[in-house]
C-alpha cells in the first residue's frame, strides 16, 4: 500500500486505496470521494435520520476543516506554499512546479467560493497543504483537490 504524505508536515493526506487523476499539468490530484452513509438504496434507507454522514477521505485521514479563504487571503497561502515546497523539491520537479503553480493556483481560485478547504490530522493550517472539496453539479459526493507536489510517496 501507498501512503501519500504532506511533504511539510508528515501528515497522511491521502493513499492508492483512492484513485486519482492528474490535472493541471499534474500540479494537482483530483480524488472522488464517497459518502457512504449517504448512498441511495437498501432496506433501510430513511430510517435513521440522525445517523452520522462522513466522507471516506475526511474519515480516513482525519482531514480538519478550516475556515474559508478569500481571494486575499489564498494568495497569500499559495506565496507562503510556494516559498516553503520549493526548497524541498529535487531541481527537476523545482522547475516544473515553478512553471505549472501559477496556472493550479489560477485553476483554484476560479473555484474559491466553492471549496471547503481541510488540512491534515496535525492541523498544521500555517505550514501545510490544504486540500480542496468541491461539489460538482448535481454530485452527492465531493470531489477532492490535492496539491500534488506537496506530497511524498511512502510504502507502508
Amino acid at each position: 500500500m501507498l501512503v501519500y504524505q504532506d511533504i511539510l508536515t508528515g501528515d497522511e493526506l491521502l493513499s492508492d486505496s483512492f484513485p486519482y487523476k492528474e490535472i493541471e499539468n499534474g500540479m494537482l490530484w483530483e480524488v472522488e470521494g464517497k459518502n457512504p452513509s449517504g448512498e441511495e438504496g437498501g432496506e433501510d434507507e430513511g430510517v435513521d435520520d440522525q445517523a452520522v454522514k462522513v466522507v471516506d477521505i475526511i474519515d480516513t485521514f482525519r482531514l480538519q476543516e478550516q475556515p474559508s479563504f478569500d481571494k486575499k487571503q489564498f494568495v497569500m497561502f499559495m506565496k507562503r506554499y510556494i516559498k516553503q515546497l520549493s526548497p524541498k523539491l529535487d531541481s527537476e520537479n523545482q522547475e516544473l512546479f515553478k512553471k505549472h503553480i501559477e496556472s493550479a493556483t489560477k485553476f483554484l481560485m476560479s473555484k474559491l467560493k466553492d471549496f471547503q478547504f481541510f488540512v491534515g490530522e496535525s492541523m498544521e493550517g500555517e505550514e501545510g497543504s490544504l486540500v480542496f472539496a468541491y461539489y460538482r453539479e448535481g454530485a452527492t459526493d465531493p470531489t477532492f483537490l490535492y496539491l500534488a507536489y506537496g506530497l511524498k510517496e511512502i510504502k507502508c
